[in-house]
């Protein structure tokens, strides 16, 4: 019997011609596997495509629910963001993927997994850090970093092989953005966006979205539910995470919301531009910070502030199935306990504009807060506060003095 490699799928041009690549460089038999984090009609007809191409097998593995509970979740909770902006829409998918592709090549007795990433991009490191994590025996093949054996360098390469072996596909040679997409996000790189002093072409490139020009001139009104950090109903109505995001998705996308064009620093040291809308995930992303405002302390959001920054950086990278990734998560979600209430918000041509936040764990104080003399708030104490605090300050402010002093005496 052959030996069996497991490749992850797609359904792209790329992904179809490895596999008669792959039967014919290395005379494995192939097993598809692609994986659907919510990528929507981009499934359809796959089953019938990779059989045409020649694999012996195809597996098309749901982990919609999976992806958003202990993926996303983890990363909203913790306020991870890439560079102030990126919302880590592929970096979150990657380690779910290999995941399954690691399950699916143990159950097939597979000696090798391959997948179609660059040797540009980050994709290549976040697969491949997985996999290694997960199955450190088996063999990954990464065809577009081996040039030796590997030689197709275009669309039309890649069609013209496929065609030389009987497979026509509904493929042409026209150039179009590179997209990647989930349930979280969808991103665009290529044409004028290779040129940072060009502006998008948002009318060619949006797919979930409206520019907030073309965004109703009217507010949409939406009322979300939190319990322990994990939102639970949207206007009223229980829904999974995965169905929140799906709703939100909508509603954003109809407002505009969301939408970043940003130039990144790559793990592999260069820089690259795209644009990315996150539509759902962005209102999600607010309104959890809007309730956790109301619920956690001030030295935790500070603490929590620098690891979840610290924690972006280890999920761009590809590092999820780590010990400090497990420590960074572990560390979140204590501080969820208490993240529990309500939160509206108004959505406005891409603005999202708060409108209300109540919690019963709420540390908001109004007699506190008020410019009106409460008892639990002495001014007179401020006094002594301010002494103590500002002691160091002092201290150093009057040895200054005495050592000028003692110069000028001189």
């Amino acid at each position: 019997m052959k030996e069996k490699v497991v490749l992850a799928y797609s359904g792209g041009l790329d992904t179809t011609a490895l596999i008669p690549w792959l039967k014919e460089t290395f005379d494995y038999e192939v097993i598809c596997c692609c994986v659907n984090c919510g990528q929507g009609n981009e499934l359809d007809g796959l089953d019938e495509r990779a059989k045409l191409s020649g694999a012996s097998k195809l597996y098309i593995e749901d982990i919609v629910d999976d992806f958003c509970d202990n993926y996303v979740m983890p990363c909203v909770q913790a306020g991870a963001v890439y560079e102030h902006k990126y919302l880590l829409g592929t970096s979150m998918a990657r380690p779910a993927i290999a995941k399954k592709l690691v399950e699916i090549a143990r159950k097939e007795n597979a000696v090798a997994i391959c997948h179609g990433a660059t040797g540009k991009g980050n994709d290549q490191i976040r697969f491949e850090l997985g996999i290694k994590a997960l199955a450190p025996d088996i063999k990954i093949i990464a065809p577009w970093r081996m040039t030796d054996v590997w030689t197709m360098q275009s669309r039309e390469d890649e069609i013209a092989f496929c065609q030389a072996h009987g497979i026509n596909l509904p493929f042409d040679a026209s150039h179009s953005y590179s997209r990647d997409r989930n349930l979280w996000h969808i991103s665009h790189e290529g044409l004028e966006l290779e040129d940072p002093s060009q502006a998008p072409n948002y009318d060619d490139m949006l797919v979930l979205s409206v520019t907030p020009e073309k965004a109703p001139d009217k507010e949409t009104e939406i009322t979300m539910t939190f319990e322990a950090g994990v939102p639970k109903t949207l206007n009223g109505k229980a829904m999974k995470v995965s169905e929140i995001i799906t709703e939100l998705n909508r509603l954003g996308g109809e407002n505009g919301i969301g939408i970043i064009d940003i130039v990144e620093n790559r793990v592999v040291g260069m820089k690259s531009r795209g644009v990315y809308e996150t539509p759902g995930g962005t209102i999600l992303m607010a309104a959890h910070e809007q309730l956790e405002e109301l619920c956690l302390d001030r030295d935790t959001m500070e603490a929590k502030k620098k690891l979840g920054s610290q924690f972006a950086q280890v999920v761009y990278e590809g590092k999820w199935f780590t010990p400090l990734c497990d420590a960074i998560k572990a560390f979140v979600k204590s501080t969820q306990e208490y993240v529990t209430g309500e939160v509206k918000l108004k959505l406005y041509k891409g603005n999202i504009i708060k409108a209300g936040t109540t919690s019963p764990y709420s540390l908001y104080n109004e007699s506190l807060a008020s410019f009106t003399t409460g008892d639990m708030y002495d001014h007179h104490d401020a006094d002594g506060f301010i002494t103590l605090f500002g002691l160091p300050l002092k201290v150093r402010a009057m040895k200054l003095l005495e050592v000028e002093k003692n110069k000028n005496n001189k």
